[in-house]
């Protein structure tokens, strides 16, 4: 198939596709955010076309009038590359919040470098502290997932006597993401924050996980860790020492305490939601007076770990399916020959065949069949499906037994975030219709990855902010409520 190269500025990045990609299925890769999930309406994934040739249908024409754009802006969810082009990417120029405001930071000087360290991908972002501007950006896969590529497995090779080894691979890792991003730019760094699950932020910082093996799965020291570059083995000058901030109870970690912190629940009256349906699937509820959070055992499902043919939103995955004159029309990631079915297509799969009535109320396949055949080569099995049950349980029986805790009812969130980069790509309207979230579909928002927006935050923040989140956050162990196997086996059901 025929190749292009999509050049990046101000990233310094190249990167080789096959005609006919849609640039939102690689630029996510880069940090760049989706906030509206490619409809066209937020106008946040802009890009200027400095060089090369992108078509513009008429309805991606209406788009950018609506939105007041240049001739040369694109909307990159509206675009697909059919020759080599040079990009810059607007979304660097300012951090943006969902609520549409921009974020609100206190100038400093110097530069500083926010990670979101993550299970799966760790992505660093160099932050011009007088702007907010991001300057550079490096991501990369984790190298620990030779170890396993879920927390459990991770946590079992630490058991097995890897704990050293896991330590070092990575802060060896995160120092040469900073050492490339800082040939690219030659600064002097004031901050480097980094933000995890609790237990990456164990592992880094070459603690014991052992309590997170077993019940009541309380770790030790989830505070604040500091570090001078020389004990991380970093060839570096910081002003600061590295901060690894607090995670908040035994599977949520820091990387929620950011994305508390981007969305500002915390200082909000009406009681606001947040949803990472990344790894560890996390939940939040609350408000200004307090906040409740948890985890739940939906990642496996949406990242494809659990799934026969489940991958994660790479070329080759499907993306998202459609429902089109009673057929059932596939995106795949890449313009190419499906492989798997990412997370998000999972979900667009079971709503859609609930509609056309191949699957039952209990989640069996009406047919008796063992499995549904999606595309020629990618099915759904019985077990996918009922593995997608027990994730979308998960995440409905966490909202109900959190807003139990706060005493209100599931319908008085008065709206929603979700976060990831898998949230990009769901379809909020099947979300709703599988009732995985049992909310109108207009209370719910993406947000992009709001442990990003939040380490950024980070950067400019004093500890009072997290301090102030802590104070008021409880951790709550869902399975330890009395009424949780009843709640969870009945959201198990297609209503």
């Amino acid at each position: 198939m025929k190749k292009h190269t999509i050049r990046l500025h101000p990233l310094g990045k190249e990167i080789q596709v096959n005609d006919l990609t849609p640039l939102i299925d690689v630029l996510h890769e880069f940090g760049i955010e989706f906030p509206c999930g490619g409809k066209g309406t937020c106008g946040k994934c802009k890009v200027r076309l400095l060089d090369g040739e992108i078509q513009i249908t008429y309805q991606h024409r209406q788009k950018l009038e609506r939105l007041a754009l240049a001739p040369d802006w694109r909307l990159a969810c509206f675009s697909k590359c059919t020759s080599d082009i040079t990009l810059e990417v607007e979304q660097f120029n300012h951090l943006i919040l969902a609520d549409e405001s921009e974020f609100d930071f206190t100038p400093q000087k110097g530069f500083g470098i926010a990670i979101d360290f993550g299970t799966t991908t760790i992505v660093a972002q160099l932050v011009d502290l007088t702007s907010a501007n991001v300057l550079a950006v490096e991501t990369m896969l984790n190298p620990q997932v030779k170890f396993g590529a879920d927390l459990i497995s991770r946590i079992q090779s630490c058991l097995d006597g890897h704990t050293g080894e896991m330590t070092q691979i990575i802060r060896s890792a995160i120092g040469t993401m900073i050492g490339l991003i800082l040939k690219r730019q030659d600064v002097h760094l004031e901050k480097v924050v980094l933000v995890g699950n609790t237990v990456m932020q164990l592992i880094f910082s070459g603690c014991d996980v052992s309590p997170l093996s077993m019940y009541p799965f309380h770790a030790g020291d989830l505070g604040m860790k500091v570090f001078t570059p020389e004990e991380l083995g970093w060839k570096l000058q910081v002003k600061e020492k590295v901060q690894f901030y607090p995670s908040i109870g035994s599977f949520v970690g820091s990387d929620i305490l950011a994305g508390i912190a981007a969305t500002g629940l915390h200082r909000k009256e009406n009681f606001t939601a947040l949803i990472d349906l990344g790894t560890n699937g996390e939940i939040v509820i609350g408000n200004i007076d307090q906040i409740v959070c948890a985890s739940t055992a939906a990642g496996p499902a949406f990242e494809g770990a659990n799934i026969s043919m489940g991958m994660r939103a790479v070329t080759g995955a499907i993306s998202s399916l459609s429902l089109i004159d009673g057929k059932m029309e596939v995106s795949v990631i890449g313009n190419t020959a499906a492989k798997g079915i990412c997370g998000s297509a999972l979900i667009d799969a079971v709503a859609i065949l609930r509609k056309m009535d191949l699957i039952g109320m209990f989640g069996e396949i009406n047919s008796g069949e063992d499995k549904i055949q999606l595309t020629q080569k990618v099915y759904l099995t019985q077990k996918d499906i009922n593995e997608f049950q027990l994730a979308k349980a998960a995440i409905a029986a966490g909202l109900t037994i959190l807003s139990n805790k706060l005493e209100i009812q599931v319908a008085d969130i008065h709206e929603i975030y979700i976060a990831g980069g898998f949230g990009n790509y769901i379809n909020l309207t099947n979300v709703v219709e599988t009732g995985m979230i049992e909310l109108p579909e207009e209370k719910i928002h993406k947000m992009g990855n709001t442990a990003l927006i939040g380490a950024k935050m980070f950067l400019f923040e004093d500890s009072e902010m997290t301090q102030e989140i802590l104070s008021k956050t409880i951790h709550v162990n869902l399975e330890g409520d009395p009424n949780f196997q009843n709640i969870y086996v009945d959201k198990m059901l297609f209503q």
